[in-house]
């Protein structure tokens, strides 16, 4: 795969130097802390003109550099299960998000607020792109994502282990996100904007939760509902730890 742009580059030399095989910088790019991590982890490094570089990879916001690296690697849904011992991991299961911008911009929210997994459906979705990757800006690294035969199956077997599954809703029907009592270990499951949660999935839900909105009667991009859910969560876990 091709990773492209500074963060998404410097990131991954940071969490897993060894996946990538070598880096293309543009002929004025600078940073030395970029350089100096390929150096010191062996990555070869080499120079080309704006115009070899887009032969390489062509796409906005190269920003310079770009990098050829193994293959994304999924996580695997039973392995996260059983290793999650103490259940602090929330599970995001995305049904139909099929925007790569949607995903990457998922899968970096899901990172910086820390300890959330995401599963994504092998049918009918977006999988882990190099566009995906750009917009993650790194953020692959710090979040597991599991690639789901079946999304109903999985949320199943997370049933199964002990989680409880809260499905996000648009309008009645749904407990207030900063009102609902949410219950850990959890699960929580998002929708495309346009078809929502899929009846085969809303089934396996313990509860439906809503964003409470007074003003227009619009709906939520599913990466703002998502970070919204996801700042919800990490605050209750960070409450019920003391912190």
């Amino acid at each position: 795969m091709i990773l492209y742009g500074r963060n998404s580059v410097a990131e991954r030399l940071k969490a897993d130097p060894a996946s990538i095989k070598k880096i293309f910088l543009q002929n004025n790019f600078n940073d030395p802390a970029i350089e100096q991590s390929a150096q010191k982890n062996s990555v070869p490094l080499e120079r080309l003109p704006p115009e070899k570089l887009m032969k390489i990879k062509d796409a906005d916001n190269l920003q310079g550099i770009i990098a050829q690296a193994a293959d994304f690697q999924y996580g695997d849904l039973d392995e996260l299960l059983r290793i999650d011992a103490a259940k602090k991991t929330t599970f995001i299961f995305l049904d139909s998000v099929y925007d790569p911008h949607n995903l990457g911009s998922i899968i970096r929210t899901a990172a910086c607020l820390g300890g959330f997994a995401i599963v994504i459906p092998k049918h009918k979705a977006c999988e882990v792109t190099e566009a995906v990757l750009h917009v993650a800006s790194g953020g692959e690294n710090y979040v597991p994502v599991v690639k789901a035969v079946n999304l109903s199956t999985a949320i199943i077997k997370a049933k199964e282990a002990g989680y409880w599954i809260a499905g996000a809703v648009v309008g009645p029907g749904g407990e207030n996100l900063d009102r609902a009592e949410l219950a850990f270990p959890l699960g929580i499951v998002l929708g495309s904007e346009g078809e929502g949660i899929r009846y085969g999935v809303e089934k396996h839900l313990d509860m439906k939760v809503r964003i409470p909105m007074e003003g227009a009667a619009l709906s939520f991009n599913v990466t703002i509902a998502c970070a919204m859910f996801c700042y919800e969560i990490a605050k209750r876990k960070r409450s019920q730890e003391g912190h």
